[in-house]
Protein backbone atom coordinates (compact mmCIF):
# COMPACT_ATOMS: atom_id res chain seq x y z
CA UNK A 1 0.00 0.00 0.00
CA UNK A 2 2.89 2.38 0.65
CA UNK A 3 3.78 2.11 -3.03
CA UNK A 4 0.27 3.17 -4.00
CA UNK A 5 0.05 6.41 -2.03
CA UNK A 6 -0.37 8.67 -5.12
CA UNK A 7 -3.43 6.68 -6.31
CA UNK A 8 -4.66 6.46 -2.72
CA UNK A 9 -4.41 10.21 -2.22
CA UNK A 10 -6.14 10.78 -5.56
CA UNK A 11 -9.03 8.59 -4.41
CA UNK A 12 -9.61 10.81 -1.35
CA UNK A 13 -10.41 13.75 -3.63
CA UNK A 14 -13.40 12.01 -5.23
CA UNK A 15 -14.85 9.90 -2.40
CA UNK A 16 -18.55 9.64 -1.67
CA UNK A 17 -17.91 10.26 2.05
CA UNK A 18 -14.65 11.57 3.52
CA UNK A 19 -12.91 9.47 6.16
CA UNK A 20 -9.48 10.72 7.22
CA UNK A 21 -8.81 7.59 9.25
CA UNK A 22 -8.57 5.49 6.09
CA UNK A 23 -6.46 8.01 4.17
CA UNK A 24 -2.83 7.09 3.51
CA UNK A 25 -1.32 9.53 5.99
CA UNK A 26 -3.42 8.05 8.83
CA UNK A 27 -3.86 4.40 7.95
CA UNK A 28 -0.25 3.64 7.06
CA UNK A 29 1.14 4.93 10.41
CA UNK A 30 -1.68 3.06 12.15
CA UNK A 31 -0.69 -0.18 10.43
CA UNK A 32 3.00 0.35 11.14
CA UNK A 33 2.61 1.04 14.83
CA UNK A 34 -0.66 -0.60 15.86
CA UNK A 35 -1.40 -3.29 13.28
CA UNK A 36 -0.48 -6.95 12.88
CA UNK A 37 -0.45 -9.68 10.24
CA UNK A 38 -4.18 -10.40 10.63
CA UNK A 39 -5.08 -7.14 8.85
CA UNK A 40 -5.78 -7.03 5.12
CA UNK A 41 -6.62 -4.13 2.83
CA UNK A 42 -9.57 -4.60 0.50
CA UNK A 43 -8.83 -2.70 -2.71
CA UNK A 44 -11.49 -2.08 -5.34
CA UNK A 45 -10.53 -0.99 -8.83
CA UNK A 46 -12.81 0.45 -11.49
CA UNK A 47 -11.62 1.19 -15.03
CA UNK A 48 -8.07 0.48 -13.91
CA UNK A 49 -8.16 3.04 -11.08
CA UNK A 50 -8.30 2.61 -7.33
CA UNK A 51 -11.95 3.28 -6.48
CA UNK A 52 -12.43 1.78 -3.02
CA UNK A 53 -10.47 0.86 0.07
CA UNK A 54 -11.22 -0.66 3.48
CA UNK A 55 -8.99 -2.38 6.07
CA UNK A 56 -10.27 -5.79 7.18
CA UNK A 57 -9.20 -8.01 10.07
CA UNK A 58 -9.90 -11.67 10.72
CA UNK A 59 -11.00 -11.42 14.33
CA UNK A 60 -11.26 -14.41 16.63
CA UNK A 61 -13.53 -12.65 19.08
CA UNK A 62 -16.66 -10.58 18.69
CA UNK A 63 -16.40 -8.17 21.62
CA UNK A 64 -16.92 -10.42 24.69
CA UNK A 65 -17.83 -13.52 22.71
CA UNK A 66 -15.50 -16.11 21.09
CA UNK A 67 -17.16 -15.78 17.68
CA UNK A 68 -14.80 -15.41 14.69
CA UNK A 69 -15.76 -12.91 12.03
CA UNK A 70 -14.42 -10.63 9.34
CA UNK A 71 -14.43 -7.05 10.61
CA UNK A 72 -13.46 -3.62 9.40
CA UNK A 73 -10.33 -2.66 11.29
CA UNK A 74 -10.48 0.33 13.65
CA UNK A 75 -8.21 1.04 16.59
CA UNK A 76 -9.05 3.09 19.67
CA UNK A 77 -8.05 6.38 18.02
CA UNK A 78 -9.92 5.76 14.77
CA UNK A 79 -13.34 7.42 14.86
CA UNK A 80 -14.90 6.56 11.51
CA UNK A 81 -15.09 3.28 9.62
CA UNK A 82 -16.73 4.34 6.35
CA UNK A 83 -14.82 2.82 3.40
CA UNK A 84 -13.19 5.20 0.97
CA UNK A 85 -15.28 4.80 -2.20
CA UNK A 86 -15.38 6.85 -5.37
CA UNK A 87 -18.57 8.86 -5.65
CA UNK A 88 -21.02 6.89 -7.79
CA UNK A 89 -19.23 3.55 -7.25
CA UNK A 90 -20.77 2.72 -3.87
CA UNK A 91 -22.96 -0.15 -5.09
CA UNK A 92 -20.20 -1.64 -7.24
CA UNK A 93 -17.82 -1.50 -4.26
CA UNK A 94 -20.23 -3.37 -1.99
CA UNK A 95 -20.97 -6.01 -4.62
CA UNK A 96 -17.26 -6.68 -4.95
CA UNK A 97 -16.55 -6.54 -1.20
CA UNK A 98 -19.42 -8.87 -0.31
CA UNK A 99 -18.48 -11.31 -3.05
CA UNK A 100 -14.95 -11.35 -1.63
CA UNK A 101 -16.41 -11.99 1.84
CA UNK A 102 -18.46 -14.89 0.50
CA UNK A 103 -15.39 -16.48 -1.08
CA UNK A 104 -12.91 -15.75 1.73
CA UNK A 105 -15.02 -16.08 4.86
CA UNK A 106 -12.77 -18.76 6.34
CA UNK A 107 -14.01 -19.40 9.87
CA UNK A 108 -15.76 -16.02 10.01
CA UNK A 109 -19.48 -16.20 10.69
CA UNK A 110 -20.28 -12.76 9.22
CA UNK A 111 -18.86 -9.39 8.16
CA UNK A 112 -18.90 -6.77 10.90
CA UNK A 113 -18.69 -3.08 9.92
CA UNK A 114 -17.84 -0.57 12.62
CA UNK A 115 -18.08 3.21 12.69
CA UNK A 116 -20.49 3.51 9.75
CA UNK A 117 -22.25 6.84 9.22
CA UNK A 118 -25.88 5.80 9.18
CA UNK A 119 -27.99 6.83 6.19
CA UNK A 120 -25.01 8.24 4.36
CA UNK A 121 -24.50 7.28 0.69
CA UNK A 122 -22.15 4.37 1.52
CA UNK A 123 -24.59 2.90 4.05
CA UNK A 124 -27.52 3.49 1.70
CA UNK A 125 -25.75 1.63 -1.12
CA UNK A 126 -25.04 -1.31 1.19
CA UNK A 127 -28.73 -1.57 2.06
CA UNK A 128 -29.72 -1.54 -1.62
CA UNK A 129 -27.14 -4.16 -2.61
CA UNK A 130 -28.02 -6.40 0.33
CA UNK A 131 -31.72 -6.20 -0.50
CA UNK A 132 -31.07 -7.05 -4.14
CA UNK A 133 -28.99 -10.06 -3.08
CA UNK A 134 -31.36 -11.23 -0.34
CA UNK A 135 -28.54 -10.69 2.15
CA UNK A 136 -29.28 -9.95 5.80
CA UNK A 137 -27.86 -6.71 7.26
CA UNK A 138 -28.46 -5.93 10.92
CA UNK A 139 -27.84 -2.72 12.83
CA UNK A 140 -26.47 -4.07 16.10
CA UNK A 141 -25.43 -0.81 17.75
CA UNK A 142 -26.19 2.87 17.14
CA UNK A 143 -25.30 6.11 18.85
CA UNK A 144 -25.38 9.82 18.15
CA UNK A 145 -22.42 12.11 18.67
CA UNK A 146 -22.11 15.85 18.55
CA UNK A 147 -21.78 17.47 15.15
CA UNK A 148 -21.43 21.07 13.97
CA UNK A 149 -23.41 21.95 10.86
CA UNK A 150 -25.00 25.37 10.53
CA UNK A 151 -25.34 28.44 8.33
CA UNK A 152 -25.16 30.68 11.41
CA UNK A 153 -22.20 32.90 12.18
CA UNK A 154 -19.96 31.80 15.08
CA UNK A 155 -21.46 34.44 17.40
CA UNK A 156 -25.03 33.58 16.44
CA UNK A 157 -24.36 29.86 16.87
CA UNK A 158 -22.89 30.41 20.34
CA UNK A 159 -25.92 32.48 21.32
CA UNK A 160 -28.24 29.71 20.11
CA UNK A 161 -26.29 27.02 21.95
CA UNK A 162 -25.65 28.61 25.33
CA UNK A 163 -28.03 30.66 27.41
CA UNK A 164 -27.15 34.18 28.53
CA UNK A 165 -25.93 33.06 31.94
CA UNK A 166 -23.49 30.53 30.48
CA UNK A 167 -22.19 32.99 27.88
CA UNK A 168 -21.65 35.57 30.61
CA UNK A 169 -19.73 33.03 32.68
CA UNK A 170 -17.56 32.18 29.68
CA UNK A 171 -16.74 35.86 29.15
CA UNK A 172 -15.90 36.18 32.85
CA UNK A 173 -13.53 33.22 32.65
CA UNK A 174 -11.86 34.68 29.56
CA UNK A 175 -11.36 38.00 31.36
CA UNK A 176 -9.98 36.31 34.47
CA UNK A 177 -7.57 34.29 32.33
CA UNK A 178 -6.35 37.50 30.67
CA UNK A 179 -5.44 38.80 34.12
CA UNK A 180 -2.98 35.89 34.43
CA UNK A 181 -0.91 36.99 31.43
CA UNK A 182 -0.92 37.45 27.67
CA UNK A 183 -3.64 35.32 26.08
CA UNK A 184 -3.55 34.42 22.38
CA UNK A 185 -5.18 32.03 19.94
CA UNK A 186 -3.13 30.74 17.02
CA UNK A 187 -4.49 28.79 14.06
CA UNK A 188 -2.28 26.95 11.56
CA UNK A 189 -3.04 24.89 8.47
CA UNK A 190 0.52 24.42 7.21
CA UNK A 191 3.30 22.11 8.38
CA UNK A 192 5.52 24.76 9.96
CA UNK A 193 6.80 23.61 13.37
CA UNK A 194 4.58 20.54 13.22
CA UNK A 195 7.06 18.38 15.17
CA UNK A 196 7.36 20.67 18.24
CA UNK A 197 3.60 21.28 18.17
CA UNK A 198 2.97 17.53 18.24
CA UNK A 199 5.38 17.06 21.13
CA UNK A 200 3.74 19.89 23.06
CA UNK A 201 0.34 18.26 22.54
CA UNK A 202 1.57 14.87 23.72
CA UNK A 203 3.08 16.47 26.82
CA UNK A 204 -0.05 18.49 27.59
CA UNK A 205 -2.37 15.50 27.24
CA UNK A 206 -0.15 13.22 29.29
CA UNK A 207 -0.06 15.72 32.15
CA UNK A 208 -3.81 15.44 32.64
CA UNK A 209 -6.28 12.75 33.62
CA UNK A 210 -5.60 10.69 30.51
CA UNK A 211 -1.98 10.37 31.52
CA UNK A 212 -2.96 9.26 35.00
CA UNK A 213 -5.42 6.74 33.53
CA UNK A 214 -2.86 5.43 31.04
CA UNK A 215 -5.03 6.38 28.05
CA UNK A 216 -3.01 9.35 26.78
CA UNK A 217 -1.39 9.03 23.37
CA UNK A 218 2.02 9.24 25.02
CA UNK A 219 1.16 6.36 27.37
CA UNK A 220 2.30 3.87 24.70
CA UNK A 221 5.14 4.28 22.17
CA UNK A 222 2.97 2.99 19.33
CA UNK A 223 0.20 5.55 19.72
CA UNK A 224 2.66 8.37 20.26
CA UNK A 225 4.60 7.52 17.10
CA UNK A 226 1.38 7.07 15.15
CA UNK A 227 0.22 10.53 16.28
CA UNK A 228 3.49 12.21 15.29
CA UNK A 229 3.54 10.63 11.83
CA UNK A 230 -0.15 11.20 11.25
CA UNK A 231 -0.04 14.91 12.05
CA UNK A 232 3.05 15.39 9.89
CA UNK A 233 1.40 13.60 6.96
CA UNK A 234 -1.88 15.48 7.34
CA UNK A 235 -0.14 18.85 7.62
CA UNK A 236 1.97 18.19 4.53
CA UNK A 237 -1.23 17.63 2.54
CA UNK A 238 -3.13 20.60 3.97
CA UNK A 239 -5.47 18.22 5.83
CA UNK A 240 -4.73 19.51 9.34
CA UNK A 241 -5.79 22.56 11.29
CA UNK A 242 -4.04 23.28 14.61
CA UNK A 243 -5.70 25.60 17.08
CA UNK A 244 -3.81 26.64 20.21
CA UNK A 245 -4.67 28.77 23.23
CA UNK A 246 -1.54 30.15 24.86
CA UNK A 247 -0.88 32.03 28.07
CA UNK A 248 2.41 33.93 27.94
CA UNK A 249 3.33 31.77 24.92
CA UNK A 250 2.70 28.56 26.87
CA UNK A 251 0.03 26.27 25.39
CA UNK A 252 -2.82 25.63 27.81
CA UNK A 253 -5.33 24.20 25.31
CA UNK A 254 -4.75 22.57 21.92
CA UNK A 255 -6.95 21.08 19.21
CA UNK A 256 -6.03 19.06 16.12
CA UNK A 257 -8.72 18.94 13.43
CA UNK A 258 -8.56 16.93 10.20
CA UNK A 259 -9.84 18.88 7.19
CA UNK A 260 -11.58 16.63 4.68
CA UNK A 261 -13.88 18.89 2.64
CA UNK A 262 -16.81 19.10 2.72
CA UNK A 263 -16.34 17.89 6.31
CA UNK A 264 -13.90 18.09 9.19
CA UNK A 265 -13.07 15.83 12.12
CA UNK A 266 -12.08 17.19 15.54
CA UNK A 267 -9.45 14.58 16.17
CA UNK A 268 -7.76 15.34 19.49
CA UNK A 269 -7.93 18.07 22.12
CA UNK A 270 -6.11 18.63 25.39
CA UNK A 271 -5.92 21.35 28.04
CA UNK A 272 -3.84 22.21 31.08
CA UNK A 273 -5.83 21.10 34.12
CA UNK A 274 -3.98 23.63 36.30
CA UNK A 275 -6.13 26.26 34.56
CA UNK A 276 -9.40 24.32 34.76
CA UNK A 277 -11.12 27.16 36.64
CA UNK A 278 -10.86 29.22 33.43
CA UNK A 279 -12.33 26.46 31.22
CA UNK A 280 -9.54 26.71 28.60
CA UNK A 281 -10.98 23.79 26.62
CA UNK A 282 -14.34 25.52 26.28
CA UNK A 283 -12.67 28.82 25.39
CA UNK A 284 -10.77 26.99 22.67
CA UNK A 285 -14.00 25.47 21.35
CA UNK A 286 -15.61 28.91 21.32
CA UNK A 287 -12.77 30.06 19.08
CA UNK A 288 -13.12 26.87 17.04
CA UNK A 289 -16.64 27.94 16.00
CA UNK A 290 -14.90 30.06 13.35
CA UNK A 291 -14.83 26.88 11.28
CA UNK A 292 -18.40 27.91 10.40
CA UNK A 293 -16.90 30.72 8.33
CA UNK A 294 -14.99 28.33 6.05
CA UNK A 295 -16.64 27.99 2.65
CA UNK A 296 -15.15 24.52 2.08
CA UNK A 297 -16.34 22.98 5.36
CA UNK A 298 -20.08 22.28 5.70
CA UNK A 299 -19.93 20.10 8.82
CA UNK A 300 -17.61 19.00 11.58
CA UNK A 301 -17.68 15.65 13.39
CA UNK A 302 -16.73 15.95 17.06
CA UNK A 303 -15.30 12.40 17.22
CA UNK A 304 -16.58 12.50 20.81
CA UNK A 305 -18.42 9.83 22.70
CA UNK A 306 -22.19 10.04 22.87
CA UNK A 307 -23.49 12.41 25.57
CA UNK A 308 -20.11 14.11 25.96
CA UNK A 309 -20.40 16.49 28.94
CA UNK A 310 -18.78 19.45 27.19
CA UNK A 311 -19.16 19.36 23.41
CA UNK A 312 -22.76 18.12 23.48
CA UNK A 313 -23.83 21.41 25.08
CA UNK A 314 -22.00 23.52 22.52
CA UNK A 315 -22.51 21.61 19.25
CA UNK A 316 -26.24 21.12 18.76
CA UNK A 317 -26.39 18.86 15.70
CA UNK A 318 -25.99 15.08 15.90
CA UNK A 319 -24.43 12.43 13.67
CA UNK A 320 -25.69 8.84 13.82
CA UNK A 321 -22.93 6.21 13.88
CA UNK A 322 -23.60 2.49 13.82
CA UNK A 323 -22.19 -1.01 13.77
CA UNK A 324 -23.57 -3.37 11.15
CA UNK A 325 -23.33 -7.13 10.81
CA UNK A 326 -23.72 -8.57 7.32
CA UNK A 327 -24.40 -12.13 6.21
CA UNK A 328 -21.69 -13.77 4.07
CA UNK A 329 -20.98 -17.25 2.75
CA UNK A 330 -23.37 -20.03 1.92
CA UNK A 331 -26.76 -21.17 3.19
CA UNK A 332 -25.55 -22.91 6.36
CA UNK A 333 -23.32 -20.01 7.44
CA UNK A 334 -26.10 -17.50 6.82
CA UNK A 335 -28.58 -19.57 8.82
CA UNK A 336 -26.14 -19.70 11.74
CA UNK A 337 -25.60 -15.95 11.48
CA UNK A 338 -29.34 -15.36 11.49
CA UNK A 339 -29.67 -17.22 14.79
CA UNK A 340 -26.66 -15.48 16.30
CA UNK A 341 -27.70 -11.94 15.39
CA UNK A 342 -31.26 -12.61 16.56
CA UNK A 343 -29.94 -13.57 19.99
CA UNK A 344 -27.65 -10.53 20.03
CA UNK A 345 -30.32 -7.99 19.12
CA UNK A 346 -32.81 -9.52 21.55
CA UNK A 347 -30.30 -9.19 24.36
CA UNK A 348 -28.79 -5.87 23.29
CA UNK A 349 -31.03 -3.52 21.26
CA UNK A 350 -29.19 -1.37 18.72
CA UNK A 351 -28.96 1.58 21.10
CA UNK A 352 -27.06 -0.34 23.79
CA UNK A 353 -23.51 -1.74 23.81
CA UNK A 354 -22.98 -5.40 22.84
Amino acid sequence: MAAQVPAWDALTQVVSEPNPFFESWYLLPSLRHLGDASIHILRFEQDGKLAGLMPIVRARRYYRWPVPQLSSWLHANCFCGVPLVTRGAEAAFWRAALAWGDDHAGTGLFLHLRGIVLDGPVHAALRVVAKDQGRQVELVHAEERAMLASDLSPDAYLEASLNGKKRKELRRQANRLAEEGAVAFTRSTDDADIAPWSEAFLTLEAAGWKGKAGSALASAPGTADMFRETLAGAAARGRLERLTLTLDDRPIAMLATFLTPPGAYSYKTAFDENFARFSPGVLLQRENLKVLERSDIAWSDSCASADHPMIDHLWRERRAIGRLSVAIGGTVRRAAFRQFVRAETNRHPAGSPP
